[in-house]
Parts: structure tokens; C-alpha cells; sequence
């Protein structure tokens, strides 16, 4: 649709309906039998009578394929992440042995023939595995018409299904992609449906500079719900109650969305949210963490995906290349001694796996159904390009064929726009960038936790780097699919209140919080208390920063050899922030109001030269703090939608120009005038 229609005469929409085409069913009517052929010189307990027969028994599964399925999908299943798979994989072995029978049996044929149900549940996977191969091959596995038609038919069936000619809007975030690594990918071909878009004139590119800190939990607190206040990190020690607070914790979650929200999320009134920490107000959830304390039941949403029997053989196959990726790059990386490399053993392979290929593929169809159903806004995360980059390294070859895999699915959204029941634009973003680096740890042989506790006069130090954001996400969507999400998820913050201090890493962030009181200490009293503390820690060459606060002159920024007195504008001796956004001062002032900022923020040194800095986690690309380009976030969006004429700086302003454009789209009765956007603060005020 023409995003200028929306300000303009409404046009009428029809929705398409997917049409066969008779040359792409006879091609794949084609791919199938061969697919079948290679299989059964594979698998010992299979035969096909040649050619001829492969085109029977495929043409016979075919059929049966498109009776059956759709039966066993209906039935509601228990732990459909599960019994989902399994069932549906079977189903796909009995589809063969059932066509043996009705080929030898009932037409009195050799076509094929299957020593056993095990024989034909390997010949399944194999021929699932060899048709997704030619269909790349041939390049015919992107516009799935047989899905689109499923999706469409539930849609209708539903009753929950809107029909009009007012625009919806579709947000896609791809968690972690800076705006220079787009480019770099659009250039090198590894993002060529947004590149498409851009060079077509539909959309643009308008650049964002993220709030500290720079991480999911603060941004789509803000992007979602219009305020991230109080957020100074991915995990924060709350002293007055002793409590950890954690941004991909459920019950934390929810607790941050009860603080935050106000009724006027992004996605209130009948929106979508896929995929995200937060909900936006969103009517409709699935994978939504601040929302698992309510899923009693099986998330509907899993059964609709699951109970495709080619989604699920396609995902398995899948899931054995990712792997089959990660091990083959983690051991080039080694064997080419590649610098920065980050830990890639341990859980990491199957996260990676979850990540890249199940969740992403859940979340992309949940997209395309909501779509069908007509849903006014759809906001959805996807974060395997940031899993693979935290491990892999910004632009490494896996990284970006990471991005490459999003952006497939992407085109696939676009391409489902011309079967909804109402238009819709697509906006896509990113929450935040990252910023490359070889580890603290890595360098130093010690932890920042280690620094700290040498440096005390008194106590231990328990340290806790935050790691992964989607660290426990795979172990939540199965919590979510079974029905189990609400059992875990009562417990609000982890219990810190019988430490003497806390240390705590959020990408190249810091937060030490000592916890002989139960408040913010001053800089004058950890001068007192801990003399040798702030020394230690400015003169290390590998911190830029320090936040604490004078009881004398408000908020101070010290570094190895200066001092930005934040509230009066001035700097003794060299300026810590020298290398940093020129916004830093006023990120940093505004994290010193927060009621938990922590008695010590730390920022780690940045090479503007190298463009790198170093996290005080396990993660060789990071975010969460400043320098370098995991602060500079994107939005590309329809060229019809006005952004603002000055920088966007936060991310409520950024939540304040997505809710306008829907406000656009969608309240033609307000006036049907463009929202005033020019005049946007970091505070999303006008």
C-alpha cells in the first residue's frame, strides 16, 4: 500500500487469496519425488519403483497430506511443544506407510515399499532434509502458499477475524543490529529485502541514539510502554528491600510493567506482542516474558505452529544445519585463531539453535497469522542476530548469515501483506546496537567482581555478570507451550540482603552496590569507608568512567585524570567523556536520578580508533553501556511516515513517533493530519 494513501481518500482493500500456480505445484510435485528418490538410495528399509513411482508416492502424500493434517491439528493436544512434534513427525511416517498400502494394496502397484514404521520415519526426515535443499536450489520454498491458506482458513473460522480498509502496522525489531552493521550487511548482500526496500524508495533509514543503558530491558520499556525510567541496567540490586531485579526475569518483568505501564502501551487496543520482554498493553501475547505469570494454559499459539506437519520435519532439519554452522564456524574461529572469540561451548550450540531457527520461525509465522486475523499493530523481537554476535563477533561470516536468515523471513512478511484483510506497513528497528571487543576478564586474567574486592577495606564480593538476555528464553517458551509458565513465575527479585557488596555486569556497564546501608552511598563516604576503591578503579586502564555521587556537588563523572561535575556543566582536568556521544553528560544525569542507580556506575574504556571497548561479562560483542556503536539503533520505516526534523535521542521518543504513525494510520476521524514529531525530546515530550 501507498503509505501516503493514509493521509489521503481511503482506498478500498481486497485481500488476495493464495492461488496455486500450476507451474510451481508441477516443480514441486517434482522437487518431492526426487527428494523421495534420494531417500529411499539412503534409508535400507525404503524402495521406489524408480522415476515414475517416486511421481505416484509423491502425488499419493501429497493428497493424503492435505486431508489428514488439517484433522490431527484440530484435536488439542497436552504439552503441545512436545506432543506437537512428535505427533506430527509420526504423522509424516505414516503418511508413507499408508501410501505403501494404498499403492500396492488398493492399486495393485509397486511404487513403494517400507520394511517398517522406523524405515519410514528416517526416510521422512531425509526427504524433508533434501527437499528444503532444492528448494533453495530452484528458489521455490518462499512464498509457502499451502501455509498461507491454512493461516487463512483459521483466521476465518476464528470469529475473530477484521476486515477493513484502515492501515495496520507491523513493528519488527531485530534485537542488537547497529545501524553501521546493517549498512555494511545491506552492502554486502546479506540483508537484500530491506536493501530492496530502500533502493525502491518505499522506505528509509532514520537513525536513534539509545538511552543508558543500552539494553533490551530498558528500550522496550520504553519503545513499549513510553517510559524506562529506573531501569539502570539488565540487572539491579533494589537495597532498600535486598532484592536483584533482572530484565528477562518473568515476575521482574511483570513487576516493571506494573510500575511502568499507563494504559497507553504501543500495542493497547487490540495489538499483537511476539517475542518481547514487555507487552505494550498488547491484547494478544505469545512469548511475551512480563506475561508468562498468566499463561495457565498451552499459549494457543504454539498448537497452530506445531501442528504443521512440515513445519515441524523443516525445523528438525534445521535445527541439525545450525548446528552443524556453529560447530563448523566456532572451530574455524580456533583454528584461524580469530580475536576477539568468545566461549561457545556449553548450551550454547542449542541456544543458538533455539534462537535461530525455532524462535525465530514461531515468531515470523505468529506475525503472518496475526496478519490474517487483521490485527491493528503487531510488534514483534527477533534476537537470533544478537545471540550470534554476543559469541561470534559483530560482522563475522555466521553473524551475518544470521541476519541473512532474518531478513528471508521478512521478505516472507511482506510478501504476506497482499492476503491480510486490511493493508498494512512494516516498520522495522532495533533496540540498540553492540559494540565489539575482546572481555575484561580476557585482558586482565581477573573480573571486575575481583578489582572490587581487593580494593575494599572490608567484606566479600559476590559478582554476577547479567550474560545472555535470551539466556533462559527457550526454557520459558517450553514453560509458556506446556502450560507451566505461571507456575514459575510468582517470585519477583533474588534475595542479596546478607552481602556486604554486590557487583554487578551489564555489557560494558558496571553497577557495584555496597550494601552496609541501605542507601545510595556518597562519594565522600566510600572515600571514607573504602579509600583505595575509586582510585583502583579510575586509574584502570581498561575503565573509562565512573558515576557516583558528591553529597557536596551532585552527580560527578571521574576519570583516570579529570572530573565532570555533572550538575554545573564543569570539568576539572581532562574530560572523561572525551570519546563518547556528546549526549553522554545527560544520559549519565539523568541515570543518577534513578531511585536504584547503584552506589558505583562503571563504564569501560573505548578505542575510538579500534572502535572497541570491553565487557564485564563473557561476551566479546556487548551493550548496555556507551562507546562505539551499540548506542546507535535504527528505524527504517515507509517513506509516508514523517519522523522528527532534530535527532531521536531515547527511547520513549522513539515510542512516542511508533505510537504517532499508528495514530495516523489508524484515527483518520482525529483529523487524518500528520502527528507533530518535530519537536520530540529524549523524554518522547513536546
Amino acid at each position: 500500500m501507498d503509505a501516503e494513501a493514509a493521509w489521503g481518500e481511503r482506498v478500498t482493500w481486497k485481500p488476495m487469496r493464495p492461488q496455486f500456480k500450476t507451474s510451481r505445484l508441477i516443480v514441486l510435485w517434482l522437487v518431492v519425488a526426487a527428494a523421495l528418490l534420494v531417500a529411499a538410495a539412503l534409508v535400507p528399509g525404503i524402495s521406489i519403483d524408480g522415476f515414475w513411482g517416486a511421481l505416484v508416492v509423491a502425488l499419493v502424500v501429497g493428497l493424503l497430506n492435505a486431508t489428514i493434517s488439517p484433522l490431527v491439528a484440530a484435536v488439542p493436544l497436552p504439552y503441545m511443544l512436545v506432543t506437537g512434534l512428535v505427533v506430527m513427525l509420526f504423522l509424516d511416517a505414516a503418511l508413507l506407510v499408508l501410501a505403501s498400502w494404498i499403492t500396492n494394496d488398493v492399486l495393485s502397484g509397486r511404487a513403494i515399499t517400507v520394511d517398517s514404521f522406523w524405515w519410514a520415519l528416517l526416510a521422512a526426515l531425509v526427504t524433508s532434509a533434501v527437499q528444503l535443499v532444492l528448494e533453495v536450489i530452484l528458489g521455490t520454498s518462499d512464498d509457502d502458499v499451502y501455509t498461507l491458506r491454512v493461516i487463512q482458513r483459521v483466521a476465518r473460522r476464528s470469529g475473530e477475524r477484521v476486515e477493513t480498509d484502515v492501515p495496520g502496522i507491523v513493528y519488527l525489531e531485530i534485537d542488537g543490529l547497529a545501524l553501521p552493521v546493517l549498512q555494511h550487511a545491506m552492502r554486502a548482500g546479506s540483508a537484500p529485502t530491506l536493501a530492496r526496500w530502500l533502493a525502491e524508495g518505499t522506505h528509509r533509514l532514520t537513525e536513534w541514539e539509545t538511552d543508558l543503558s543500552s539494553q533490551t530491558g530498558a528500550s522496550q520499556a520504553g519503545i513499549l510502554l513510553g517510559s524506562n525510567e529506573d531501569i539502570p541496567a539488565f540487572r539491579w540490586v533494589e537495597k532498600e528491600t535486598g532484592t536483584i531485579m533482572t530484565c528477562s526475569a518473568p515476575a521482574d518483568c511483570a513487576e516493571i510493567e506494573r510500575r511502568l505501564a499507563a494504559g497507553a502501551g504501543l500495542l493497547a487496543n487490540g495489538g499483537a506482542s511476539r517475542g518481547n520482554l514487555l507487552s505494550g498493553d498488547a491484547d494478544h501475547v505469545l512469548l511475551t516474558v512480563s506475561r508468562f505469570e498468566l499463561e495457565t494454559r498451552a499459549n494457543r499459539g504454539y498448537r497452530t505452529f506445531f501442528s504443521n506437519g512440515f513445519n515441524v520435519t523443516r525445523l528438525l532439519v534445521l535445527v541439525a544445519w545450525e548446528l552443524l554452522l556453529e560447530w563448523v564456524a566456532a572451530s574455524r574461529a580456533i583454528r584461524r585463531d580469530i580475536r576477539p572469540r568468545g566461549h561457545r561451548g556449553g548450551i550454547y550450540p542449542l541456544m543458538r539453535t533455539g534462537l535461530c531457527v525455532v524462535l525465530r520461525d514461531l515468531i515470523a509465522y505468529s506475525v503472518v497469522t496475526d496478519m490474517m486475523h487483521g490485527r491493528p499493530a503487531i510488534y514483534s523481537t527477533f534476537s537470533s542476530y544478537d545471540e550470534v554476535a554476543h559469541h561470534s563477533g559483530l560482522e563475522r561470516a555466521d553473524t551475518l548469515e544470521a541476519l541473512r536468515k532474518l531478513d528471508q523471513q521478512f521478505g516472507n512478511i511482506d510478501r504476506a501483506r497482499r492476503y491480510a484483510p486490511r493493508p498494512y506497513e512494516i516498520v522495522v528497528l532495533s533496540d540498540h546496537g553492540q559494540t565489539q571487543g575482546a572481555t575484561f576478564k580476557q585482558r586482565n586474567g581477573y573480573g571486575l567482581d575481583e578489582l572490587v574486592e581487593r580494593s575494599l577495606a572490608r567484606g566479600g564480593v559476590t559478582g554476577i555478570a547479567a550474560g545472555d538476555e535470551q539466556s533462559a528464553l527457550m526454557g520459558l517458551a517450553v514453560d509458556e507451550a506446556t502450560g507451566r509458565a505461571g507456575e514459575k513465575a510468582r517470585r519477583a527479585g533474588s534475595d542479596v540482603s546478607d552481602r556486604d557488596a554486590i557487583v554487578l555486569g551489564s555489557g560494558n556497564l558496571g553497577l557495584v552496590y555496597l550494601m552496609e546501608e541501605r542507601r545510595r552511598l556518597t562519594l565522600e563516604e566510600l572515600d571514607e569507608r573504602h579509600p583505595e576503591l575509586l582510585p583502583a578503579l579510575r586509574s584502570h586502564p581498561h575503565v573509562g568512567w565512573l558515576l557516583v555521587r558528591s553529597a557536596e556537588h551532585g552527580p560527578v563523572v571521574l576519570g583516570a585524570r579529570g572530573a565532570h561535575y555533572l550538575a554545573a556543566g564543569r570539568v576539572d582536568g581532562e574530560e572523561p567523556l572525551a570519546l563518547f556521544s556528546p549526549n553522554a553528560p545527560r544520559h549519565l544525569l539523568r541515570t543518577d536520578g534513578f531511585a536504584h542507580a547503584p552506589d558505583i556506575l562503571i563504564g569501560s574504556f573505548y578505542d575510538a580508533e579500534l572502535d572497541e571497548g570491553c565487557a564485564f561479562e563473557e561476551l566479546i560483542s556487548f551493550h548496555g553501556g556507551i562507546g562505539g556503536p551499540q548506542t546507535r539503533a535504527f528505524v527504517l520505516h515507509p517513506v509516508g511516515l514523517g519522523v522528527p526534523d532534530r535527532p531521536i535521542v531515547g527511547a520513549v521518543a522513539v515510542h512516542e513517533l511508533l505510537l504517532g504513525w499508528r495514530r495516523e494510520l489508524q484515527e483518520p476521524e482525529l483529523g487524518g493530519r500528520r502527528a507533530d514529531t518535530a519537536s520530540l525530546d529524549s523524554a518522547g515530550r513536546t
